[in-house]
């Protein structure tokens, strides 16, 4: 079930590609809408099928590199289970929001189909050669996105920067894993056999690279301070669509590395670095909401809102590496909320992403200030950006605060000041939120020079429902979130037994 959920898109990307020009831009689309509406039911299959309390479920193993230690070894837990349903989700809206797109369209549903298998693929992952190999292709199939569909120069410009940056990430992650191999007798890179085997354990120096290794390689993916300068002009430049993808599924790669590999399999360098981790974390919040408070371009704002919301889940996941003055059920609460802030952000920032594409397909620009008076002309997307926005500040009701809640309760017992500092950054969000919708939306109309003169238009059908439905989920889950927290709840507890060890 697992294999036919991640190849599904790269097959049908194959076929497109191998089948003349035979279909019209708008089929090409439905296609993928098609293609991504089948796997996101298959997920709702394995998700009815899935036992929270029996661990990693649905796994197959295949030799594939058998001299190296090397399988193809896949499977799903807690952990991992909600973030394959994000994916899908989150595909199948970008599929219907680029019913739209008029230019090289057969290229550019075939990469984006790619990307859903990728995607799939690294959170499905159980060999760390396999994740690697997944890691790696999202970076050179996003580059071509953001350079073949982004705003000129520019976007050809901040792909390069994006490609390098996390190419070498990529590179110290390798060397992490790498590490971890020669540690294991006998040698493997399956994440099952290395997590029962603990090979570091006891090792000293030689555990701590390791574990610098793979968190700077998961670090910059994520992306955290100060490994985040390649974010903003990524997602500035970047199609609409490309944007959302990057925030509501690649930068989770890195969020997840650190709950599925360097949490579990370096218990006792994660223990050690928990300070230093959560230090991070804390940073990241309050550098990001300042940033994003100081910045004059809507989608700008929206990708430093990125490093703030992501340095919530760093700061979770360091506190659950502090053994001292807590208990294990505070911080398995952290690591819950942790992978409920992936989660949530997906859904949020990738629906604000979508929106300000519509922002920018109506006057050409992204700058603040050249709107004013939106909502009286564009009602919809005034209010359906204006629900995303208070979504994105965690106010109640909305999954961020179920998410935001878990990691400050989780973190607060053992990293009383960095918590207290980080909390800081929900008013820095709510004021760099509110200071966006009141001079765009708010007084006296005023638009573009670049808009016709006939006026701006509303959201479309095509761009209400993908954003529409994203954040009815994260509504949803702010309402009742019992049915992601028992899925999400036994896993993070497995994964603090692991980092006790």
């Amino acid at each position: 079930m697992l294999s036919v959920i991640t190849f599904l898109p790269l097959l049908v990307c194959a076929l497109l590609l191998l089948l003349p020009r035979a279909l019209s831009d708008r089929a090409y689309v439905q296609v993928w809408i098609a293609t991504a509406a089948v796997d996101l039911a298959l997920v709702v299959a394995l998700w009815t099928g899935f036992d929270p309390g029996e661990g990693m479920q649905y796994q197959q193993r295949v030799r594939w590199i058998p001299g190296a230690g090397v399988g193809y070894h896949v499977g799903v837990d807690g952990l991992s289970l909600p973030l394959v349903a994000l994916t899908c989700l989150l595909f199948l809206a970008v599929a219907v929001y680029s019913l739209k797109e008029r230019q090289r369209v057969r290229s550019y549903v075939c990469l984006f189909l790619f990307l859903q298998t990728v995607s799939l693929g690294l959170f499905v992952a159980q060999d760390l050669i396999l994740f690697f190999v997944f890691f790696d292709l999202s970076i050179v199939g996003m580059f071509f996105v953001i350079a073949g569909w982004g705003h000129g120069e520019r976007g050809r410009a901040a792909a390069l920067k994006f490609f390098l940056y996390t190419f070498i990430g990529s590179l110290a992650l390798l060397l992490g894993f790498i590490g971890l191999y020669l540690a294991a007798e006998p040698h493997t890179f399956d994440l099952v056999d290395l997590t029962r085997a603990n090979p570091l354990a006891g090792r000293g120096a030689y555990a701590g690279l390791v574990l610098l290794a793979i968190g700077v390689g998961l670090a910059i993916k994520t992306p955290t301070v100060p490994f985040h300068t390649w974010l903003p002009p990524a997602h500035t430049d970047a199609p609409a669509a490309g944007s959302a993808i990057l925030a509501g599924i690649l930068l989770k790669m890195g969020a997840y590395g650190f709950v599925r590999i360097a949490m579990p399999l370096l218990p006792g360098s994660w223990r050690q670095y928990a300070l230093v981790i959560v230090v991070v974390g804390a940073v990241s919040v309050v550098y990001g909401a300042l940033v994003a408070l100081a910045q004059t371009d809507f989608k700008r704002m929206i990708a430093y809102t990125s490093v703030n919301h992501m340095g919530y889940v760093v700061l979770a996941v360091g506190a659950a590496g502090t053994l001292a003055g807590t208990d294990a059920q505070a911080r398995s609460l952290a690591v819950t909320g942790a992978v409920t802030q992936m989660v949530s952000h997906g859904l949020i920032t990738g629906a604000l992403f979508l929106l300000s594409g519509v922002l920018h397909d109506r006057g050409r620009t992204y700058a603040i200030d050249a709107y004013s008076g939106l909502a009286a002309h564009t009602p919809r997307f005034a209010g359906v950006t204006a629900v995303a926005a208070f979504a994105s500040l965690g106010i109640p009701g909305f999954s961020g605060f179920i998410a935001e809640f878990q990691i400050f309760t989780g973190s607060l017992a053992s990293r009383t000041v960095a918590t207290a500092i980080a909390l800081t950054g929900i008013l820095l969000t709510a004021a760099l939120f509110l200071r966006a919708l009141r001079s765009m939306f708010l007084g006296v109309p005023r638009l573009p020079q670049s808009i016709p003169t006939g006026g701006i238009s509303d959201l479309e059908r095509a761009e209400t429902v993908p954003t529409v439905t994203l954040l009815a989920v994260a509504l949803v889950i702010g309402v009742v979130p019992r049915w992601l927290l028992d899925v999400i709840e036994p896993a993070s507890r497995t994964v603090i037994e692991l980092v006790a060890r």
